[in-house]
């Protein structure tokens, strides 16, 4: 279900935010929001590349919390580059959900975890 959750906020959710908002030039904001995804390219920087329950945000370099500040003040700037940081910020809040997600099947995975500070603050 994790999984089904993760990949629709990827994926769908951003196709009806470009149709419902953006409707006369729905496709090309669509193709904004898909381009946004190769932001995981650097997962390609970890090692390993792949770990089960290890949680993007905070990890990875593009999704510390100075680059999703820098994404944040982008969405000020003028298009195209504002849809790109739309994107950008739908992008690391689906990674933030996940996270949460994995966190509540594995408690111990978040003692690791430099989202704890985060998660902590929200949740108590």
């Amino acid at each position: 279900m994790q999984g089904l959750i993760h990949y629709s906020l990827h994926l769908v959710f951003p196709v009806l935010v470009a149709w419902f908002f953006y409707r006369k030039e729905w496709k090309f904001v669509y193709l904004l929001f898909l381009a946004t995804m190769l932001v995981d390219l650097d997962h390609l920087l970890a090692t390993p590349v792949f770990q089960a329950n290890r949680c993007s945000i905070g990890f990875h370099p593009l999704h510390t919390w100075p680059a999703i500040a820098v994404y944040v003040v982008a969405l000020a700037f003028k298009r195209p580059y504002n849809i790109l940081a739309l994107g950008l910020v739908f992008h690391m809040a689906t990674d933030f959900i996940d996270c949460t997600l994995s966190y509540r099947q594995c408690a111990q995975c978040l003692n690791d975890s430099p989202l704890r500070p985060a998660m902590e603050w929200l949740f108590n």
